[in-house]
């Protein structure tokens, strides 16, 4: 049984998840992630957390881009885990999170070598758009929308 909480990125578990994020992240693109500069969670509100028998797997979070739309930010799942779609679960709930919030669209990128991102958010419903805001010039990384 997976148990989802929300929360906010004041809570120790989401940032050693993060870490854990991080440190996956600079393995798969070398020691400076290109996004890392977009990645400062000190103020994220929305926070979500997976516990399995009360141990952290997982989180994601959801911030504001515009007066429409949450962008989905800091999703991952602890490795040992994987494959139980854990993730669509942090995902499914930060969409949840985002309606309640008024929000009609989330968007989200993430990195050309992180292969099975991308494949949850496509099984999932978002669709390739094209790169966005601070993010044009950031070369391997993909841009997705889903409206809700």
């Amino acid at each position: 049984m997976i148990e989802i909480i929300r929360t906010n990125s004041q809570n120790p578990e989401f940032k050693k998840l993060v870490q854990l994020l991080n440190s996956d992240l600079a393995q798969r693109d070398g020691k400076t992630h290109p996004l890392s500069q977009f990645n400062d969670i000190s103020n994220l509100k929305h926070v979500i957390l997976a516990l399995k028998k009360a141990k952290t797997i997982g989180c994601g979070a959801i911030s504001k881009y515009d007066f429409s739309a949450m962008e989905i930010k800091r999703m991952y799942v602890s490795p040992e885990v994987r494959g139980q779609r854990i993730g669509e679960k942090i995902l499914s709930e930060l969409e949840n999170w985002s309606r309640e919030l008024g929000s009609t669209k989330c968007l989200l990128f993430t990195g050309s070598k992180q292969p099975e991102a991308n494949k949850l958010y496509q099984r999932n419903g978002y669709s390739l758009i094209q790169k966005y805001g601070k993010l044009k010039d950031i070369p391997d990384s993909f841009c997705f929308a889903k409206d809700l």
